[in-house]
């Protein structure tokens, strides 16, 4: 493969630093990526140049603002395959999922209907749907998984009734790696009339999604785990759905005109973006977007895939070390623990070698509960990263299990 690694780290200033005297290997992308030049430089030049609130402004800088911002919805929406009037900026994926709880739930979901996530979910798409569960006294059923981290598909099935209304689901999971069956998934559930909500931000950093192949209702994603700052993400609606929803939140920017005597609301996408909205990270979002095209999504899939091969290869050479998370189809995570040696434990003795990984329950505490475990050291690799880090990794933590056996 063709992949130009040593370009693609000179891109990433951060990489290239040494943490307690060692040199920085960064494997905790599932929890943020790290940013490249092209965003990093387009976050200052925005405050340098052309700083300014947008929409309605008449003067030269206000103009710039809205024109850069609004380049970042069409550079969204066309790499999602999404129409520019769906795609609706927010503050991350566990906002968009709120949003649509609360504006799409709270009007159309009734006393009994039932509502369906998995077992593996991320808190943030869990405790939204409990909330309107308990607002509405609807129900929230399960999806129950295997020993090796897969969605048991048939009684995925056996849930969908005439009674399902919502269903929820990461296309891949955070603490383990699994990529879900999502387009099947998405058919089946629309044949007894439910709409699919897509949780994508562990999707987006490494593998093209098209939301109109997958006929997804709704899709969020956050931007800081696809290169771009913090604090910005998006909400994908189909155009039906979210004009028949009511406004998230009321303030500026999402109404037209108001009175004392009632308020009338904006078209979309601004009936969901009140306020002044995050600019710089939407730029910095489209900015990424152009980016990651760049280098090449196939190129980037194919990479990352090489990369969990091997570290799932060389960490199985470790004695006492168990992956948690063996689904046939994976993202570049690896969960696992060795022995009965404690998580954190593992993450704080790597971190004196220059190591970070993730430990913890990953905001996944009821599969960790499934799996009988308080958490797990989770490595996850970005095209950033190389064998040779994986080398040092697994020889770091050789010498951590030995230490702490």
């Amino acid at each position: 493969m063709n992949f130009a690694i040593n370009h693609i780290r000179s891109q990433f200033p951060i990489l290239h630093q040494q943490v307690n005297g060692k040199p920085l290997i960064y494997f905790d992308n599932a929890a943020t990526s790290q940013k490249p030049l092209a965003v990093i430089n387009a976050i200052k030049e925005y405050y340098e140049q052309y700083n300014s609130n947008i929409h309605r402004g008449a003067h030269h800088l206000a103009q710039l603002a809205t024109e850069k911002y609004e380049e970042a919805r069409k550079i969204v929406a066309s790499h999602i395959n999404a129409d520019e009037r769906e795609i609706n900026f927010v503050r991350g994926t566990t906002e968009a999922v709120n949003l649509v709880a609360t504006a799409y739930g709270r009007k159309f979901i009734k006393t009994g209907d039932e509502i369906i996530v998995s077992e593996m979910e991320h808190h943030s798409n869990i405790v939204p749907w409990q909330m309107l569960c308990e607002e509405k006294d609807a129900v929230l059923r399960v999806i129950p998984i295997t020993d090796s981290g897969e969605l048991i598909y048939e009684e995925y099935l056996k849930l969908l009734t005439e009674k399902t209304k919502i269903v929820s689901v990461a296309h891949t999971s955070n603490a383990l790696g699994t990529i879900h069956p999502i387009k099947e998934m998405i058919a089946a559930a629309h044949k007894v009339g439910a709409v699919v909500f897509i949780d994508g931000a562990q999707a987006l950093p490494h593998t093209k999604v098209d939301v109109k192949d997958l006929d997804c209702d709704f899709l969020g994603f956050s931007g800081h785990k696809v290169f771009a700052g913090t604090g910005i993400g998006v909400l994908y609606g189909k155009e039906k759905l979210l004009e028949a929803m009511n406004p998230y939140m009321g303030g500026g920017e999402m109404i037209k005109t108001v009175s004392f005597k009632g308020t009338t609301y904006n078209d979309l996408p601004y009936k969901f973006e009140a306020g002044t909205p995050h600019i710089e990270g939407g730029i910095s979002l489209g900015a990424a977007i152009n980016y990651i095209n760049e280098v090449g999504l196939d190129s980037i899939t194919a990479y990352e895939h090489k990369l969990l091969e091997y570290g799932t290869q060389q960490l199985s050479t470790i004695e006492g070390l168990q992956i948690i998370g063996t689904a046939k189809n994976k993202s570049s995570v690896i969960s696992f623990l060795v022995n009965n040696i404690h998580p954190y434990d593992i993450g704080v003795l790597l971190n004196e070698q220059g190591i970070a990984i993730r430990t913890g329950h990953h905001c996944c505490q009821p599969l960790m509960d499934r799996f009988g475990i308080e958490g797990t050291c989770r490595a996850s690799f970005a095209f950033y990263n190389t064998k040779e880090e994986i080398d040092g990794f697994v020889t770091a933590l050789r010498r951590v299990v030995a230490v702490l056996s």
